[in-house]
Protein backbone atom coordinates (compact mmCIF):
# COMPACT_ATOMS: atom_id res chain seq x y z
CA UNK A 1 0.00 0.00 0.00
CA UNK A 2 1.25 3.58 -0.76
CA UNK A 3 2.67 5.87 2.06
CA UNK A 4 0.30 8.96 1.80
CA UNK A 5 1.96 10.90 4.33
CA UNK A 6 5.56 10.29 4.31
CA UNK A 7 8.36 9.92 1.39
CA UNK A 8 11.84 8.47 1.63
CA UNK A 9 10.39 5.03 2.13
CA UNK A 10 12.53 3.57 -0.54
CA UNK A 11 16.10 4.77 -1.46
CA UNK A 12 15.88 6.81 -5.05
CA UNK A 13 19.59 5.98 -5.82
CA UNK A 14 18.20 1.72 -5.30
CA UNK A 15 20.50 1.37 -2.08
CA UNK A 16 19.28 -1.08 0.70
CA UNK A 17 17.58 1.24 3.07
CA UNK A 18 18.93 -0.11 6.51
CA UNK A 19 15.71 -0.44 8.50
CA UNK A 20 15.52 -0.80 12.62
CA UNK A 21 13.29 -3.66 12.17
CA UNK A 22 14.18 -5.42 8.94
CA UNK A 23 11.94 -4.11 6.50
CA UNK A 24 9.68 -0.12 5.90
CA UNK A 25 7.08 0.25 9.17
CA UNK A 26 3.32 0.24 8.11
CA UNK A 27 1.25 3.40 9.24
CA UNK A 28 -2.27 2.27 8.01
CA UNK A 29 -3.45 1.83 11.84
CA UNK A 30 -2.04 5.51 12.98
CA UNK A 31 -3.04 7.26 9.18
CA UNK A 32 -6.50 5.80 10.61
CA UNK A 33 -6.15 7.44 13.83
CA UNK A 34 -5.09 10.21 12.26
CA UNK A 35 -7.72 10.91 9.91
CA UNK A 36 -9.99 10.30 11.83
CA UNK A 37 -8.71 13.14 14.82
CA UNK A 38 -7.73 15.81 12.81
CA UNK A 39 -8.87 19.25 13.39
CA UNK A 40 -7.34 20.59 10.31
CA UNK A 41 -7.07 18.62 6.96
CA UNK A 42 -4.81 21.04 4.54
CA UNK A 43 -5.44 21.55 0.34
CA UNK A 44 -3.37 19.21 -1.37
CA UNK A 45 -0.36 21.39 -2.40
CA UNK A 46 -0.45 23.75 0.07
CA UNK A 47 2.68 24.85 2.50
CA UNK A 48 0.75 23.49 5.29
CA UNK A 49 0.23 20.19 4.06
CA UNK A 50 3.71 19.83 2.86
CA UNK A 51 5.26 21.04 6.11
CA UNK A 52 2.98 18.59 7.59
CA UNK A 53 4.48 15.81 5.56
CA UNK A 54 7.83 16.99 5.72
CA UNK A 55 8.09 16.55 9.33
CA UNK A 56 6.28 13.47 9.38
CA UNK A 57 8.75 11.73 7.28
CA UNK A 58 11.11 13.02 9.49
CA UNK A 59 10.20 11.20 12.46
CA UNK A 60 9.58 7.91 10.34
CA UNK A 61 13.27 7.96 10.15
CA UNK A 62 14.01 9.05 13.29
CA UNK A 63 12.24 6.07 14.43
CA UNK A 64 12.85 3.31 11.46
CA UNK A 65 16.35 3.91 10.50
CA UNK A 66 19.86 2.89 11.69
CA UNK A 67 22.28 4.87 9.34
CA UNK A 68 22.67 8.89 8.91
CA UNK A 69 23.60 7.67 5.34
CA UNK A 70 20.35 6.91 4.52
CA UNK A 71 18.20 9.82 5.71
CA UNK A 72 17.16 12.31 3.20
CA UNK A 73 14.36 14.48 5.83
CA UNK A 74 17.65 16.26 7.54
CA UNK A 75 21.15 17.45 7.06
CA UNK A 76 23.47 14.70 9.02
CA UNK A 77 25.95 17.02 9.09
CA UNK A 78 24.34 19.76 10.23
CA UNK A 79 21.72 18.81 12.03
CA UNK A 80 20.53 20.12 15.72
CA UNK A 81 17.82 18.94 17.85
CA UNK A 82 16.77 20.90 21.40
CA UNK A 83 13.64 20.52 23.47
CA UNK A 84 12.35 23.27 25.75
CA UNK A 85 15.81 25.27 25.40
CA UNK A 86 18.23 22.18 26.45
CA UNK A 87 20.75 21.43 24.94
CA UNK A 88 21.19 20.60 21.29
CA UNK A 89 21.78 16.92 20.19
CA UNK A 90 23.06 15.95 17.30
CA UNK A 91 22.09 13.92 14.60
CA UNK A 92 23.75 10.77 16.07
CA UNK A 93 23.08 11.62 19.45
CA UNK A 94 19.48 11.91 18.51
CA UNK A 95 19.15 9.08 16.59
CA UNK A 96 20.78 6.81 19.20
CA UNK A 97 18.49 8.05 21.72
CA UNK A 98 15.66 8.27 20.16
CA UNK A 99 12.63 10.27 19.43
CA UNK A 100 11.09 9.55 22.52
CA UNK A 101 14.05 9.69 24.76
CA UNK A 102 15.02 13.12 22.99
CA UNK A 103 12.02 14.77 23.61
CA UNK A 104 10.90 13.36 26.86
CA UNK A 105 14.94 14.58 29.08
CA UNK A 106 13.42 16.42 32.05
CA UNK A 107 15.29 18.17 34.69
CA UNK A 108 12.61 18.06 37.15
CA UNK A 109 13.03 16.15 40.63
CA UNK A 110 13.11 12.44 40.04
CA UNK A 111 9.69 11.88 42.07
CA UNK A 112 8.42 14.25 39.71
CA UNK A 113 9.35 12.91 35.96
CA UNK A 114 6.80 11.16 34.61
CA UNK A 115 9.02 9.29 32.58
CA UNK A 116 12.45 8.97 32.91
CA UNK A 117 14.55 9.08 29.70
CA UNK A 118 18.10 7.90 30.99
CA UNK A 119 16.33 4.55 32.44
CA UNK A 120 15.26 3.92 28.68
CA UNK A 121 16.57 2.58 25.88
CA UNK A 122 15.44 2.82 22.50
CA UNK A 123 13.69 0.15 21.81
CA UNK A 124 12.29 -0.49 25.77
CA UNK A 125 10.99 3.68 25.16
CA UNK A 126 9.44 2.63 21.78
CA UNK A 127 8.20 -0.36 23.95
CA UNK A 128 5.71 2.26 26.54
CA UNK A 129 4.28 4.31 23.98
CA UNK A 130 3.70 1.35 22.05
CA UNK A 131 1.60 -0.23 24.90
CA UNK A 132 -0.18 2.83 26.06
CA UNK A 133 -1.28 3.85 22.34
CA UNK A 134 -1.69 0.38 20.43
CA UNK A 135 -3.04 2.68 17.77
CA UNK A 136 -0.53 4.97 17.63
CA UNK A 137 0.28 8.81 18.68
CA UNK A 138 -0.84 11.37 16.04
CA UNK A 139 0.38 14.31 14.61
CA UNK A 140 -0.96 17.47 13.00
CA UNK A 141 0.21 20.92 12.08
CA UNK A 142 -2.42 23.14 13.55
CA UNK A 143 -1.56 26.82 12.16
CA UNK A 144 2.22 28.00 9.99
CA UNK A 145 3.38 31.27 11.12
CA UNK A 146 6.21 31.13 8.82
CA UNK A 147 7.50 29.44 5.44
CA UNK A 148 10.97 28.17 4.81
CA UNK A 149 13.97 28.73 5.41
CA UNK A 150 12.85 28.72 9.08
CA UNK A 151 9.79 27.38 10.05
CA UNK A 152 7.62 28.29 12.76
CA UNK A 153 4.46 26.32 13.47
CA UNK A 154 1.79 25.05 16.44
CA UNK A 155 0.98 21.36 16.49
CA UNK A 156 -1.42 18.97 17.65
CA UNK A 157 -0.05 15.46 19.05
CA UNK A 158 -3.00 12.50 20.53
CA UNK A 159 -3.99 9.18 20.58
CA UNK A 160 -6.39 6.93 22.92
CA UNK A 161 -4.83 5.64 25.71
CA UNK A 162 -6.02 2.09 25.66
CA UNK A 163 -3.39 0.17 27.55
CA UNK A 164 -0.95 0.45 30.70
CA UNK A 165 1.27 3.06 31.32
CA UNK A 166 4.17 2.46 34.48
CA UNK A 167 1.90 0.91 36.63
CA UNK A 168 -1.51 2.88 35.19
CA UNK A 169 -4.32 1.55 33.69
CA UNK A 170 -5.27 2.39 30.13
CA UNK A 171 -8.44 5.01 30.66
CA UNK A 172 -9.45 4.95 27.06
CA UNK A 173 -9.59 8.41 26.56
CA UNK A 174 -7.69 10.74 24.64
CA UNK A 175 -4.34 11.41 26.09
CA UNK A 176 -3.02 15.22 23.69
CA UNK A 177 -0.22 18.13 24.12
CA UNK A 178 0.49 21.02 22.06
CA UNK A 179 3.20 22.68 21.10
CA UNK A 180 5.03 25.18 19.14
CA UNK A 181 8.57 24.25 16.95
CA UNK A 182 10.57 26.14 14.81
CA UNK A 183 12.96 24.12 11.86
CA UNK A 184 15.46 25.87 9.93
CA UNK A 185 15.58 23.36 6.53
CA UNK A 186 18.04 24.06 3.40
CA UNK A 187 16.58 25.01 -0.39
CA UNK A 188 15.99 20.81 -0.36
CA UNK A 189 13.42 21.28 2.75
CA UNK A 190 16.15 18.92 4.76
CA UNK A 191 15.67 19.94 8.60
CA UNK A 192 19.26 21.46 9.67
CA UNK A 193 17.91 22.86 13.25
CA UNK A 194 14.91 21.92 15.32
CA UNK A 195 13.67 23.28 18.32
CA UNK A 196 10.39 22.40 20.06
CA UNK A 197 8.93 23.53 23.26
CA UNK A 198 5.67 21.89 24.55
CA UNK A 199 4.40 21.30 28.01
CA UNK A 200 5.34 17.49 29.21
CA UNK A 201 2.32 18.01 31.58
CA UNK A 202 -0.24 17.49 29.36
CA UNK A 203 0.95 14.35 28.37
CA UNK A 204 1.83 12.95 31.35
CA UNK A 205 -1.22 14.21 32.97
CA UNK A 206 -3.10 12.45 30.88
CA UNK A 207 -0.77 9.00 31.02
CA UNK A 208 -0.91 8.73 34.79
CA UNK A 209 -4.61 9.44 35.34
CA UNK A 210 -5.33 5.88 34.82
CA UNK A 211 -5.87 3.54 38.08
CA UNK A 212 -2.67 2.43 39.48
CA UNK A 213 -2.39 -1.57 39.19
CA UNK A 214 -2.42 -4.45 41.58
CA UNK A 215 0.65 -6.39 42.26
CA UNK A 216 -0.83 -8.98 40.30
CA UNK A 217 -1.69 -6.88 37.32
CA UNK A 218 1.82 -5.76 37.21
CA UNK A 219 3.68 -8.78 36.93
CA UNK A 220 1.26 -9.99 34.57
CA UNK A 221 2.06 -6.84 32.42
CA UNK A 222 5.90 -7.35 32.99
CA UNK A 223 5.62 -11.08 30.88
CA UNK A 224 3.74 -9.35 28.74
CA UNK A 225 6.48 -6.56 28.51
CA UNK A 226 9.38 -9.29 28.72
CA UNK A 227 7.98 -11.51 25.63
CA UNK A 228 7.15 -8.39 23.62
CA UNK A 229 10.71 -7.63 24.05
CA UNK A 230 12.44 -11.27 22.94
CA UNK A 231 10.69 -10.03 19.79
CA UNK A 232 10.86 -6.55 19.37
CA UNK A 233 13.74 -6.74 16.70
CA UNK A 234 12.40 -9.19 14.72
CA UNK A 235 9.33 -7.77 13.68
CA UNK A 236 8.24 -4.55 11.76
CA UNK A 237 7.00 -1.90 14.18
CA UNK A 238 4.06 0.91 13.23
CA UNK A 239 4.42 4.68 13.95
CA UNK A 240 4.15 5.23 17.57
CA UNK A 241 5.62 8.15 18.24
CA UNK A 242 6.19 11.76 18.30
CA UNK A 243 6.49 13.51 16.38
CA UNK A 244 4.74 10.36 15.50
CA UNK A 245 2.96 11.23 13.41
Amino acid sequence: MEEKYRSHMVNEEGKEIQWRYGSAPEYSVVNKLFEEGRTKEWPSGSLEETVQNVVKSWEMELSHKTCLDDFRSINPSKFKFSVNGKKFLSAEETLNLGSYNALLQSQMPLEMQGYRAEEESFDSSHHVFKTAFPRGFAWELLKLFSGPPEITFKFRHWGYMEGPYKGHGPTGEVVEFIGMAIIKVDENLRAEQVEIFYDPGDLFGGLLKGPKLSSEESAKQDHADLEESLTVNLTPTQEKCPFSI
